[in-house]
């Protein structure tokens, strides 16, 4: 079988501490509850500069200047100043963006003129932008800009605002006076979301030297909805964020199952690019403002930064079987189906026992695996433990009790085949698809041969099931094996067949006339 590959990724973070501090959930509820709140008083004083979330060793492995495993070799608390590492801003993956580059893409990629600057503000940002290595290619243009009169009188009439520290530079406009769906809070949400993808696709063609016309299909599949009164989810993001980003020659589509989205987005691209429909296919999706600083009081009640002050983004291209990069064994997909349940053992059988045990294989044979890949050091003062730890012991478990393993191989494997969380939690963003990326980089180094990627979902968040879902999917390394080309292409044979098929018509007309 001839399977899809995965041709590149990218992967992106923003610091976006003000837009945190306005437009993340916890602060909004908290500040429509009580304004004077002692948490709102006190989180300015939490807040990380650019220069300590660049230096923060989980998001130099999240856009690639180092593997996740080297994780474990570093000294925690990673937030503490002596355990941070160098690596910069950029990475071979992607990009770490400081606020005042992102509301400038934040502008440019805003059509109906909702994002407002101030003059200054443009004066200032604009030498930034013509050195950016992508938003210098973008040809952004952000006009004159708004006295700062004028953007006090829009926050006035419902606008979101853009601050950096205490400076006001910007707001969000509603997009309508009575419309929720296109208040200025949802339109903040998703141009983020837009702009942040747009940001991961310009990164992976950056970083793997794509030409981005050649992409003809997009599927995005972040937790946002876009839409007005009369259809709230009508999308489509994907077709906004392929305009954005240059891909002149794709269509796209929305992929919407919670934090299982992007595996099952990476599934269907993989279908589409196996089948013939399009040669290249790009999985994408931006960053949630709601998420920002979802665990904020717990880390200040443990005296530690509020380190949910991170937008994240990624960027996959599916191609077709170039006999170098990881295969995606389409013959290998495990299914949450309906019937499952809701039980861990049923959930990681039928996510990763089943589809191995279909293919011969035990768990042992799956040199890594990726789920939900989130930060420990964001989750645990929540109460929410090692997610990806758990994960992990999960599996192993289950493999004691299938067999597959012996119960004093339990830790060893959890270390072995699995890895630290070091992704943003941003919902979808650390479900599996993080580690696509680094996987590819082993597989060509020869450290592993097989990963999963596994994505979870909880649909009972909608409240319109109280489904569970997930789906995952195996990266190969390449064998270099490609499917021999046919010495006759299947138009070709269509058009001999067509052709004798008429040849035979008119000889059977002959022989009645």
């Amino acid at each position: 079988m001839d399977f899809p590959v995965i041709k590149a990724s990218g992967y992106i973070l923003v610091h976006t501490p003000n837009i945190l501090k306005e437009g993340g959930s916890t602060q909004t509820t908290t500040r429509a509850k009580n304004p004077d709140d002692e948490y709102l008083k006190k989180l300015d004083d939490y807040l990380r500069t650019f220069e300590e979330m660049v230096a923060y060793a989980p998001n130099q492995a999240y856009i690639g200047n180092i593997l996740p495993d080297e994780l474990k070799d570093i000294e925690t608390p990673w937030y503490e100043e002596e355990n941070f590492i160098e690596g910069g801003r950029f990475g071979d993956f992607g990009e770490i963006m400081p606020e005042d580059e992102f509301y400038a893409l934040l502008k440019h990629v805003d059509v109906f003129d909702l994002v407002k600057l101030n003059k200054e503000f443009i004066a200032e940002i604009e030498a930034k932008v013509s050195e950016h290595p992508i938003l210098k290619e973008m040809k952004i243009e952000l006009g004159e800009g708004e006295e700062l009169s004028e953007l006090e009188a829009l926050l006035d009439n419902h606008a979101e605002p853009l601050y950096l520290g205490e400076k006001l530079v910007g707001c969000v406009k509603r997009a309508h006076e009575s419309d929720v769906n296109l208040n200025a809070h949802t339109i903040l949400e998703n141009l983020v979301a837009k702009a942040s993808a747009v940001l991961s696709i310009k990164n992976m063609a950056l970083k793997n030297d794509l030409d981005l016309t050649d992409v003809d299909y997009v599927l995005e599949c972040s937790e946002e909805a876009c839409g007005d009164i009369n259809q709230r989810g009508g999308g489509n993001f994907a077709k906004a964020i392929a305009e954005m980003a240059g891909c002149v020659n794709a269509n796209g589509s929305d992929v919407r199952s919670f934090c299982a989205a992007p595996a099952h987005a990476v599934v269907n691209a993989a279908a589409l690019v196996q089948s013939g429909i399009y040669d290249n296919v790009v999985v994408a999706a931006g960053g949630s403002v709601a998420k920002l600083g979802m665990n904020g009081k717990d880390h200040i009640k443990k005296e530690m930064p509020v380190l949910e002050d991170t937008l994240g983004g990624f960027a996959i291209l599916i191609s077709k079987n170039d006999g170098v990069s990881p295969v995606i064994r389409t013959d290998i997909i495990g299914r949450h189906k309906v019937g499952t349940g809701s039980s861990p053992q049923a959930v990681i059988s039928s996510l990763v026992t089943d589809p191995l045990d279909e293919n011969d294989l035990n768990i042992k044979d799956i040199d890594k695996y990726s789920v939900e890949m989130q930060n420990p050091e964001v989750t645990k003062p929540a109460g929410a433990g090692d997610v990806p730890e758990s994960n992990y012991k999960m599996i192993a478990a289950l493999g004691v009790k299938r067999g597959d393993l012996e119960r004093k191989e339990l830790m060893n494997f959890v270390k072995e085949h699995g890895m630290p969380g070091f992704a943003p939690t941003q919902g979808h963003i650390p479900s599996g698809v993080p580690f696509v990326g680094p996987a590819s980089v082993m597989m060509k180094n020869g450290q592993i041969e097989k990963a999963m990627i596994i994505g979870k979902g909880s649909l009972f968040l909608g409240r319109m099931t109280n489904q569970f879902d997930g789906i995952s999917f195996v990266m190969e390394k390449n064998s270099g094996a490609k499917k021999e080309e046919n010495s006759v292409s299947d138009k070709e044979i269509k058009n001999m067949i067509a052709g004798a098929m008429r040849q035979m018509a008119d000889n059977l007309l002959g022989e009645t006339e």
